[in-house]
């Protein structure tokens, strides 16, 4: 490997991590602040210090901390390594199999907003409408002004029926809990979720994904209702259980349909 091309895979290695760092910050400031999510230094959650540069470096401050912050000496969540070492891994991969930089760019921010999602749901219960109207956006103007050949649906009518098909799926199922059990089934954020994920699949997937989702959801939950601690009425993150689905149709959905008809 030339002296240029181990430049150029330093460099994307390292746009990876800053923009795993940057996650990392949406994931702890969008659901607790209202104002300032961009602005402000990073400081630990515990003892509320500031971070040095020097200790917020990607990866490698995490390792040389031995995960801990410097002033109190707490813990610091593996999400932090996590989150930054994936934000590597995809951006290399992206680099590695696309020829468009611009598309390299895009996928990486769909990719990175889906993660976020992930953890955000996972602890809080919710679904930032920042995200979701920016995967939205981003839905819409890959449909209608990108058409990239990579991933998704190229159709706009099976793309905008796609949308509606999602979100008003789950706005049902909530309307209908909410009639009949008196019980929120899932949040709207949910459904705005299921909206952009058949913006980008189309009305096709919902069916599949909905199914999948709701196998995950069920297998999320199953420990914690063998130990009793948990039941089906109990509230679980549902987003997660959405974008594992849509992964699963992506990578394998067709294959699975053809088994299953």
């Amino acid at each position: 490997m030339s002296q240029e091309f181990l430049f150029v895979y330093i460099l994307i290695i390292l746009i990876g991590l800053i923009l795993g760092s940057f996650a990392n910050v949406l994931i702890y400031r969008l659901p607790l602040y209202k104002k300032g999510i961009l602005t402000g230094r990073s400081f630990c959650v515990f003892c509320k210090k500031k971070i040095e540069w020097f200790d917020n470096i990607p990866l490698i401050s995490f390792l040389r901390l031995n995960g801990k912050c410097r002033s109190c000496k707490k813990q610091i969540s593996p999400r932090y390594f996590f989150v930054e070492f994936i934000s590597a891994i995809i951006f290399v991969y992206l680099f590695i199999n696309l020829e468009n930089f611009f598309e390299v760019v895009f996928y990486q921010i769909i990719l990175l907003i889906l993660l976020i999602i992930i953890f955000i749901d996972l602890k809080y219960f919710i679904i930032p409408d920042e995200l979701n109207f920016t995967l939205i956006f981003l839905a819409l103007a890959h449909n209608f002004f990108i058409n990239f050949d990579f991933i998704f649906n190229n159709n706009i009518t099976q793309s905008i029926i796609g949308g509606i098909v999602g979100y008003s799926t789950i706005w049902l199922i909530i309307f209908l809990y909410d009639k009949l059990k008196n019980v929120e089934a899932m949040g709207m954020g949910d459904a705005k979720l299921m909206a952009a994920i058949g913006l980008f699949f189309g009305w096709q997937s919902i069916p599949f994904i909905l199914f999948f989702a709701s196998i995950f959801g069920l297998i999320s939950v199953l420990p914690s209702m063998i130990n009793k601690k948990k039941n089906l009425m109990t509230q679980i993150p549902f987003g997660p259980s959405i974008i594992y689905a849509a992964f699963l149709y992506f990578f394998k959905g067709r294959e699975i349909i053809n088994i299953l008809i």
